[in-house]
């Protein structure tokens, strides 16, 4: 039994739904391979990897499954997924994106998921950040959180990678000063998206919002709207709609590039190229700011 044999038959034991051919493979992913099966009425979206990956894809199903439950912001339903041979494979819901989007609609949608908090910052389990692992074990102070399983794992993995020398240098000095840019900034431990960028979006025909490729965590809000801003931004109507439905410190126009440096040094570890170049950029001008 081939592997697309193996997932035809788990989505119509799951779904009832027969799968008989009719498959396009899906461009632009730089992680997996994505390919749209069409069933008789109904069509699916399968990411695939190999089976060492299974584990990732298990947490995104779950991740998508988090954020659905909140009942705020539109994500694809996880049908199934599991291991075929040496491929391991996530099937989800197909759904069409259109070409226009209600992008103020898509700020109060993000802001609602971020009114969602537990007690403590974290996840129940580990996830993937890319392919890199997300650690995610549970605490209750932020900073710690951020020093020990964001910025500080990152750095560790671009010493092993070979992005010492210098970042590595000033960004000790950075996770050592971290205190300094949350100077009266308690966040809550709110659900997050954690891989917000404008690739992970889009619009179904009639203006609703959809998020996808989720890295949740519960942690500060304004680690998802800096990396809306990354690459690209999300356009003035979405700001405007987030910020009119929670306003944000003034302290994030900051906080924000301590935020982004963890998506950079990712980059840096995943893909190298100028990304660490760049991340050392942001690590001088967050230690400026603590002059």
């Amino acid at each position: 039994m081939n592997h697309w044999q193996h997932i035809n038959e788990h989505i119509c034991r799951v779904t009832g739904v027969q799968v008989r051919g009719g498959r396009d493979a899906i461009g632009g992913g730089c992680i997996n391979q994505a390919s749209h099966l069409r069933g008789e009425g109904r069509d699916f979206f399968v990411k695939f990897n190999t089976a060492a990956q299974a584990e990732m894809f298990v947490a995104e199903a779950e991740g998508l499954r988090e954020v659905a439950a909140t009942k705020t912001v539109r994500v694809p339903e996880p049908v199934c997924w599991g291991v075929a041979g040496d491929t391991a494979y996530l099937v989800l819901e197909y759904l069409e994106f259109g070409r226009g989007g209600k992008g103020a609609l898509l700020g109060a949608h993000v802001a609602a998921l971020h009114r969602v908090t537990r007690a403590e910052f974290g996840w129940r389990r580990d996830n993937t950040i890319g392919a890199t692992p997300q650690i995610n074990t549970p605490c209750a102070d932020w900073i710690v959180f951020w020093r020990e399983h964001r910025l500080g794992f990152q750095l560790k993995l671009a010493q092993r990678n070979g992005w010492g020398g210098e970042v590595q240098r000033l960004g000790e000095q950075l996770l050592v000063r971290l205190d300094g840019l949350f100077d009266g900034y308690r966040p809550r431990p709110s659900l997050l998206h954690g891989d917000l960028w404008s690739g992970n979006h889009g619009y179904l025909a009639d203006g609703t919002p959809v998020v996808f490729d989720p890295a949740v965590y519960f942690g500060d809000r304004e680690a998802d709207l800096a990396m809306t801003e990354l690459f690209g931004g999300f356009g003035t109507e979405f700001y405007a709609a987030y910020c009119a439905a929670w306003p944000l410190d003034a302290g994030y126009a900051t906080r924000k590039t301590l935020y982004n440096l963890y998506h950079i040094l990712n980059h840096a570890n995943l893909f190298g190229g100028g990304y660490a170049q760049q991340a050392l950029r942001m690590i001088r001008q967050l230690l400026s700011e603590l002059r």
